[in-house]
């Protein structure tokens, strides 16, 4: 009696130690299945992005790359550059000479909004006028040249910026003139707020744009360039290796942003010779955007270009000195547009 307990009691527990396995192997399969579902990669529909038109660069969405650009005058007195702001985030600048040997800005930027703070503004004059309408830029400025520049102010969409419309005065030691400065964001609302358009029916790309995988290199080296726009007046752009881009000097000294202490940094620079004579005022300067030789600076580089524009609404165009559309390497550009009898660049 007691062998045939003892024998079902063995066969009991054989049975309980299979059903136990057979469980424990269930859950690891189970287990394993649901790690395995959860480890399977997704497929993730890739991120559409669009060109900033006036730099040739990806990572724009599609409604600030069909956006109006703005372009603004900003004051570039001697004293006035250590106080400058937002113009290392242009797109495009523009420096030509204004009167008694000093030059003035107008900065473009496609996504104006997007700038914290640009300044300090100062007024307009004619030939940025002609420089923005050729963008089918909205024109921002403060004040104006009443005898050649306003009556020719209705070629453009423009706002004068004040501190009721999105500008303030802020102290930064110098007088009065030098102390405006604009918060895009509010500026962009004042802006559509007086109705302006500012969607471009035809963005047109500044110019022709060379792929990023393949960067602008030209035949002649050249570490430094200096534009002597007059005695006291010498722009100056050092190439630095290091960032693949050239680097603002004036009369030597380097130029860094008022607010973040940041250098102004481009990666194309353009000197473009032309005529530039007195105004019969004896005074303002005459620039003619008619066309011209010049020289275009990329990546420690140069060669001899031809520019033309000719039309107020028409933009610039570049070419080779054989008449080929330029190409030109993706990124931000500096403009220096210069009296051919006086201001012809130095070039290390």
């Amino acid at each position: 009696m007691i062998k045939k307990f003892l024998c079902l009691m063995l066969c009991i527990g054989i049975f309980a130690f299979a059903g136990c396995r057979d469980n424990k192997e269930n859950k690891g399969t189970g287990e394993n299945t649901a790690t395995t579902a959860a480890t399977e990669p997704t497929t993730q529909p890739k991120k559409v992005t669009y060109t900033n038109p006036l730099t040739g660069e990806d990572g724009f969405s599609k409604k600030v790359s069909q956006q109006r650009p703005v372009a603004i005058m900003v004051n570039n007195l001697s004293i006035a550059q250590d106080i400058q702001t937002g113009v290392n985030k242009a797109d495009i600048v523009y420096e030509t000479e204004v009167e008694g040997g000093i030059t003035r800005l107008v900065a473009v930027f496609q996504d104006f909004k997007s700038v914290k703070q640009i300044g300090s503004i100062r007024s307009s004059r004619y030939v940025y006028i002609d420089i923005a309408a050729g963008h089918n830029a909205i024109y921002a400025y403060h004040g104006i040249d009443t005898r050649y520049a306003q009556p020719h102010l209705n070629i453009v969409d423009s706002i004068q910026v004040d501190t009721n419309n999105g500008a303030a005065r802020i102290s930064n030691g110098l007088d009065y003139e030098h102390t405006l400065y604009v918060y895009p964001d509010k500026v962009w609302n004042s802006i559509k707020s007086a109705g302006i358009k500012t969607t471009a029916t035809k963005a047109k790309t500044w110019q022709k744009f060379a792929p990023a995988n393949k960067p602008v290199k030209l035949k002649n080296k050249a570490e430094k360039v200096t534009v002597p726009f007059s005695y006291s007046y010498n722009t100056t752009f050092k190439y630095d290796k290091s960032s693949k881009r050239y680097v603002r000097y004036f009369n030597d000294e380097e130029r860094k942003d008022y607010n973040t202490g940041k250098s102004t940094k481009v990666k194309n620079v353009f000197v473009l010779l032309t005529t530039i004579q007195n105004y019969p005022d004896g005074y303002h300067r005459n620039v003619a955007l008619s066309s011209g030789r010049g020289y275009y600076f990329v990546n420690g580089t140069y060669a001899e270009i031809n520019w033309s524009k000719g039309d107020s609404n028409n933009g610039f165009e570049f070419t080779d000195k054989n008449g080929k559309a330029l190409k030109v390497n993706p990124g931000n550009s500096w403009v220096c547009i210069a009296d051919s009898s006086t201001s012809m660049p130095i070039i290390d």
